[in-house]
């Protein structure tokens, strides 16, 4: 069994896209996620992180050394002004990136599940470039009709809802396996030590992780992935 990371994280680092779009900015593909909070720890360069809320749009920006993290529901776009590094903190081991991500995507593909998924594989540079420019379309729009005054956010959350129906109880299985389990387990030490028991103390060691590979084609950048949580990695 592979030790996973405190508190049933996960961890990424991420390579911001430096390619250019329609707002004349570089970065990455606008998206949500539905039960996870992210956050950036910013290593190197600078760029900042559009986001888009009931409060409205805001932008946030990124140095080296920015903590930046947000709650579910929050839909967001890094962009990059200059070799844009993070370490990325995922909750709930990773979710966010192994299924907890819904699109921008325009209402039209949003609201046909085939061709949301067909949009939503990327396994080369242009298949990503072009989903890419997909989200950014449908998030120019969002935030145009948000800043309208229309409810347009309820609208695109139960279409993103609707969407991951099907996989929830997967999601649960990992929340169940990772940040439950971590918590648990910690009671579980407290309770032997109030009882004097040091036996988990006895089994303490020291785990080192390399990447699993080559980057990956990710929703923000190019990934360096760590996913020590189950052995598995879906992500895309």
């Amino acid at each position: 069994m592979v030790t996973p990371f405190p508190g049933g994280i996960g961890i990424s680092g991420l390579r911001v896209y430096d390619w250019p779009t329609v707002d004349g900015v570089c970065g990455g593909s606008p998206h949500v996620h539905l039960t996870c909070a992210e956050c950036y720890y910013v290593i190197g360069g600078q760029g900042s992180v559009q986001t888009l809320t009931r409060r409205g749009f805001a932008s946030t920006p990124l140095r080296e050394g920015t903590v930046a993290w947000f709650t579910p529901g929050t839909i967001h776009r890094l962009v990059n002004d200059g070799d844009l590094r993070i370490i990325v903190v995922m909750q709930n081991s990773g979710l966010p990136e192994a299924g907890d991500a819904v699109f921008t995507f325009p209402y039209a593909v949003l609201a046909d599940a085939a061709s949301y998924a067909a949009q939503a594989v990327a396994t080369d540079e242009p298949s990503a470039r072009r989903r890419r420019d997909l989200a950014l379309e449908g998030f120019l729009e969002l935030r145009s009709r948000v800043e309208a005054g229309e409810d347009a956010l309820d609208d695109f959350y139960r279409s993103a809802v609707r969407l991951k129906q099907g996989v929830l109880d997967d999601w649960e299985k990992r929340w169940r396996a990772g940040a439950l389990a971590s918590a648990e387990r910690t009671g579980e030490h407290l309770d032997r030590l109030r009882d004097g028991d040091i036996g988990h103390l006895g089994d303490a060691d020291i785990h080192v992780m390399s990447a699993e590979g080559p980057q990956r084609l990710g929703m923000c950048g190019r990934l360096d992935v760590h996913d020590p949580s189950d052995g598995k990695s879906p992500h895309d």
